[in-house]
């Protein structure tokens, strides 16, 4: 019998949502998505360029950016195609395992991005309490394992939620109400226990962002106890800036994910609008402003942004 519903449950075709009440308008709302999706495409993959191919950014903080760049494009392009086969009136439709592929894309990609931030903390950590020894500590070894145990860690916890959803069936509505599939929208279509799932996400949530933030909290402690042991507030606030572009890509995405977190647990009776605003914000806006905050806020990253767009011919020479 679970073999049956497990092979319902594959083969079935749910329907995605576009902007409820503003269906006529898509075409227009697909412009400022398009926009977006552009600036931040562009944005971390000129990040990455710039870290490629200048050598004095091959060192420790700038690996960790551009393991961030490389998150940021994949919460970018997880959803794209689903979103503007929506908006363009293509189609709606998405088969069940299409969209749990998706699914597993874009929360592996969000969890590895906060796993992402936490390395950078411990960047940061080692760089000001350790200076002497940044170079002997954050090898090139030890980074390559730590991005690929954060981008492992993020896609083996997601296995499991992802698994139990081909053995519940879904035998009322089979709408989803955003543009790509999420797995707290997707639970609440099922017509049986969801316990698991339900509670899988919230231990997830805790544990795994908890974890995170409190990692970076911890750091970010040791940062400031160090900081303030600084003789001069010269040194003091170079300590702190070479922080500020982190603090902010954290920001940025811890608060819409805790807010959406708070809309789908506990806002069940909102309107659509706040559900498709808290996670279009989610996926979107981290991935956008990311590459503009490190461009405007971090030097190198600064002046290898400009001769690549307005000097390519004069390169490094010029800095």
């Amino acid at each position: 019998m679970a073999t049956s519903n497990a092979s319902s449950t594959l083969s079935s075709t749910f329907y995605l949502t576009g902007i409820p009440g503003y269906e006529e308008f898509h075409h227009w709302i697909s412009i400022p998505f398009c926009l977006l999706y552009l600036v931040g495409i562009t944005g971390n993959c000129t990040i990455l360029h710039v870290i490629r191919t200048d050598p004095r950014l091959h060192e420790p903080m700038y690996y960790f950016l551009a393991m961030l760049s490389l998150t940021d494009l994949g919460m970018s392009l997880s959803p794209m195609i689903t979103l503007f086969r929506v908006l363009w009136s293509i189609s709606r439709e998405i088969q069940f395992n299409i969209c749990v592929v998706q699914m597993f894309l874009i929360h592996t990609f969000s969890l590895t991005e906060s796993s992402v931030l936490l390395a950078m903390a411990l960047d940061r950590y080692v760089a000001i309490c350790h200076p002497l020894r940044y170079a002997t500590i954050l090898t090139p070894k030890l980074i390559i394992k730590i991005g690929t145990a954060a981008l492992l860690r993020s896609a083996i916890l997601m296995i499991p939620p992802l698994a139990r959803l081909a053995f519940l069936p879904f035998c009322h509505s089979h709408v989803l109400s955003h543009s790509y599939c999420l797995h707290q929208d997707m639970i609440r279509l099922a017509c049986a226990d969801t316990q698991f799932n339900v509670l899988y996400g919230l231990v997830l949530t805790v544990m795994l962002w908890g974890l995170d933030a409190l990692g970076i909290l911890v750091s970010y402690c040791f940062i400031l106890h160090s900081v303030l042991r600084i003789s001069s507030r010269e040194g003091r606030l170079k300590a702190l800036n070479t922080c500020t572009s982190h603090i902010c890509a954290v920001l940025i995405l811890y608060v819409p994910m805790i807010g959406l977190s708070i809309v789908h647990r506990f806002a069940k009776h909102s309107s659509p609008l706040v559900y498709i605003l808290m996670a279009h914000i989610y996926l979107m806006i981290p991935p956008v402003l990311n590459p503009i905050i490190y461009s405007v806020k971090t030097k190198q990253i600064r002046q290898g942004v400009l001769h690549l767009f307005l000097c390519p011919k004069v390169g490094s020479v010029v800095r």
